[in-house]
């Protein structure tokens, strides 16, 4: 069972990057953040600092999970702290939901 779990994890990064990637992407051009979608740490903190977004900029990013990939994040759910922690916790939380 040990040696399964390395082959898992290898295999989900790729799809990972690639994800990370294209939320980036999507971020800085639908908020117009003048920052290169390359310099976009996936671990920094989406809310102040880290990407600086505010609640309302969080607000859009929703909106636009919800567009593109069809996950409804609510506003009141506890959750979202986690969620919104990181792009690369963003990511992680769309690739297991669309996985349902």
């Amino acid at each position: 069972m040990l040696d399964k779990a390395p082959l898992l994890q290898e295999s989900a990064l790729p799809c990972d990057a690639g994800l990370e990637h294209e939320l980036a992407t999507l971020i800085v051009q639908a908020l117009n953040l003048e920052l290169a979608v390359a310099d976009v740490d996936p671990e920094a903190p989406l809310y102040g600092a880290g990407l600086g977004l505010d609640s309302i900029d969080i607000l859009e990013v929703a909106l636009l999970v919800s567009k593109q990939y069809g996950i409804q994040l609510r506003a009141d759910s506890e959750e979202n702290q986690r969620i919104f922690r990181s792009l690369r916790h963003l990511a992680e939380y769309i690739a297991v939901q669309r996985a349902r």
